[in-house]
């Protein structure tokens, strides 16, 4: 009868005072974070004074600032920092304040992040940080700016590519430009080995090909597999980046780690507008790969009658 009697006592409580605080909280946090997502200045004034956590998260660890800087407010950004919002939070997947505003482009945004002590160093779960991202997208007055504020363009993500080969592998050339003139390794290699030229090349953007080549990148560096940017291009049929490489002084003949040739790589993938080309440069069609095949021997295999006529003509 007692505990009836208890619990009768507590649900009236409850009806007169209304929920418990706590829930209150979560439901202004939340609006916090709704207002700061849509620039609602006033409302994320009075919800910081009526109580709301300026640093509470949701599910994934995104706070009222992470989702006003996703936004590009500014304002909203400069009055939740003036709140004590902490610049240097992560979401479950490490992303930080500083790499979403990285993302979005929002420079003057990057420059108060970074005035109010934003960790350039910090990276995603997949080892980016913001300088890398901002390559990534080609923002070049980002990727300026945080150059300019320390941001090394030595490191390597996960995968070994610093911000100048993933600038190389979206074919950013001014990106390019900037990241050799604050002394980018060009010579650094990926977890495969590729270089910016091989992963540029590979991916055909002949300006970045250009710039790296006019800043004295190795035009013959190998991957692990020992291909080269000349390979790589052939094998996607990149001519006008082929015919770059061959102009720059690329080995047509050197082979990769199974004996093949740029020759062989564009008869194999049907790339025959190269062969002209490549032959032009000397190329070698007697070379034989490592099953004693040579690029006659290989346009066969293929059924690529146009490649057997064109290499018959040297």
């Amino acid at each position: 009868m007692r505990a009836g009697l208890t619990s009768f006592i507590l649900c009236l409580l409850t009806l007169l005072i209304g929920p418990p605080v706590w829930s209150q909280n979560v439901d202004s946090d939340k609006e916090l974070r709704l207002a700061a997502a849509i620039g609602d200045d006033e409302a994320v004034e009075k919800l910081l004074d009526a109580g709301a956590n300026v640093d509470a998260a949701n599910k994934f660890n995104k706070t009222a600032l992470m989702m006003a800087v996703e936004n590009d407010n500014l304002e909203t950004v400069a009055l939740l920092l003036a709140r004590g919002a902490n610049v240097n939070a992560h979401t479950v997947a490490n992303c930080t304040a500083l790499t979403f505003a990285a993302e979005n482009g929002h420079s003057g945004i990057t420059a108060l992040l970074i005035e109010r002590g934003a960790n350039l160093h910090d990276r995603t779960r997949a080892g980016w940080d913001a300088l890398t991202i901002a390559a990534r997208y080609g923002l070049a007055d980002i990727v300026d700016q945080l150059l300019h504020r320390g941001a090394n363009p030595k490191t390597g993500d996960k995968e070994g590519r610093t911000a100048m080969m993933h600038a190389a592998e979206k074919g950013h050339p001014k990106v390019i430009e900037l990241l050799l003139a604050a002394h980018a390794d060009r010579e650094a290699r990926d977890k495969e080995g590729a270089t910016a030229l091989i992963i540029a090349a590979g991916e055909g953007h002949g300006e970045v090909v250009a710039s790296l080549i006019r800043h004295g990148a190795d035009i013959d560096a190998k991957d692990k597999l020992g291909a080269t940017a000349l390979i790589w291009a052939a094998g996607q049929g990149h001519v006008k980046v082929a015919e770059q490489l061959l102009a720059s002084g690329a080995d047509p003949n050197h082979q990769d780690a199974d004996g093949i040739t740029a020759l062989m790589e564009a008869v194999t993938t049907g790339h025959n507008e190269l062969i002209e080309i490549l032959m032009a440069h000397k190329a070698d069609p007697t070379l034989k790969d490592k099953q004693g095949r040579t690029a006659t021997d290989i346009a066969k295999q293929k059924d690529n009658d146009e490649a057997v006529a064109l290499l018959a003509q040297r």
